[in-house]
């Protein structure tokens, strides 16, 4: 029989009805409440495209009171946080290398003899621009602080050495990208966040869809042990994620230019970690969510903090320190330094290493959560 014209109490009864599913429906309720919450904080609080108190190594080989000005006036401009003082330049690039510090300053042995010559002394400035959003302000600090950091130092006598042009030269070098490419920064990151992104959602779906499929039965009626039904899950998808890296690489050298100056081989070690990261987590979740839609939700809920926070779009040093607590505790924070350092900086297992083991740490987490989820039981 066909309704009559519209009717109010239908249209009550109905939407009271999807209030009382939307009110049982805990996961998607909280989704609802919670994303615009993180959206506002994060974006709010956590994001800043001008970092400051970056991480700086002084080499001083001429210690004088002249070059003990010039470092406390970088400090006074609040980019640049000294943080080590290596005995050597070579000690210098190495932590640079590593990505323990931003920036590097070389002041040579005859720095003030010849200031005070007026022979305009040349002061080195490394800095890593394998990121350029992390140092462009930074850099452009400098010619200014230049005119006015000795105005207390260069009095009476020296006077005319201040009035004059900027009493040093600066030789600043931005390595890994001197010119400053979006792309060598942004093309690798790519790498960790199509992994992250797929790896993850592939094996949300492992569980929730033998449930809605009718199969899980059979897969419970089984002898295979939790931890072979994992793994059987998740080894397949390793390749699948081997396969997206070779495309995803090889379009950043043909399309992009992207420099591959390290070892591929150790890369891939490096990826086998990561994907096996991604994928537990993924289990993790597949044994939580009731259905394919739940899934969907808290992997999407894992991806906004995790990119945004991760050092991808925003420079990492430029976060509050306990936005940057919460990117360390995510795998795809320590895999983007490990390929950007990989293939812009060349650097091999040694500079590395202190990337994976956090990466392994989570792997172990996930993968245990994983374990203690899993039930031989429908419930």
């Amino acid at each position: 029989m066909k309704a009559s014209a519209f009717s109010m109490s239908r249209f009550v009864a109905i939407m009271m009805k999807e209030l009382v599913q939307m009110r049982r429906d805990r996961l998607t309720f909280a989704m609802i409440v919670g994303i615009p919450i993180l959206q506002l904080v994060l974006f709010g609080y956590a994001i800043n495209t001008d970092p400051k108190s970056l991480p700086t190594a002084v080499v001083d080989y001429d210690r004088s009171d002249i070059t003990r000005s010039i470092v406390r006036g970088l400090e006074n401009t609040g980019y640049y946080a000294v943080v080590a003082k290596p005995a050597g330049e070579a000690d210098a690039d190495r932590l640079i290398a590593r990505g323990e510090v931003q920036f590097a300053l070389v002041f040579p042995p005859d720095f003030t003899r010849k200031l005070l010559r007026g022979e305009q002394p040349t002061l080195l400035v490394a800095a890593d621009a394998s990121d350029p959003a992390a140092t462009g302000n930074a850099l452009a600090a400098l010619p200014i602080l230049g005119q006015t950091v000795l105005a207390h130092d260069l009095t009476g006598a020296l006077a005319p050495l201040a009035a004059g042009p900027t009493p040093y030269l600066l030789n600043i070098q931005r390595r890994y990208n001197a010119e400053g490419i979006t792309q060598y920064n942004i093309v690798p990151g790519l790498l960790g966040v199509i992994l992250q992104m797929t790896m993850v959602m592939m094996t949300a779906f492992a569980i929730t869809r033998e449930r809605e499929r009718g199969t899980f039965e059979n897969l419970l009626a089984t002898p295979a042990t939790p931890l072979e039904v994992m793994a059987g899950k998740i080894v397949p998808f390793v390749g699948v994620g081997f396969l997206q890296a070779s495309i995803i690489l090889g379009a950043a050298y043909l399309l992009f230019d992207v420099p591959m100056l390290g070892s591929m081989l150790v890369l891939f070690g490096a990826m086998i970690l990561y994907i096996a990261a991604l994928l537990a987590l993924g289990f993790t979740i597949s044994t939580v969510a009731r259905n394919q839609l739940q899934a969907m939700q808290m992997t999407f809920f894992f991806f906004l903090p995790s990119i945004l926070l991760s050092g991808f779009m925003f420079p990492f040093r430029g976060m509050p320190v306990w936005a940057q607590w919460v990117g360390e505790v995510f795998p795809i924070t320590h895999f983007l330094r490990v390929v950007r350092g990989i293939l812009l900086k060349g650097n091999g297992t040694t500079e590395i290493l202190p990337h994976l083991w956090p990466i392994a740490a989570f792997l172990l987490a996930a993968a245990t959560v994983a374990l203690l989820r899993y039930r031989k039981t429908l419930d």
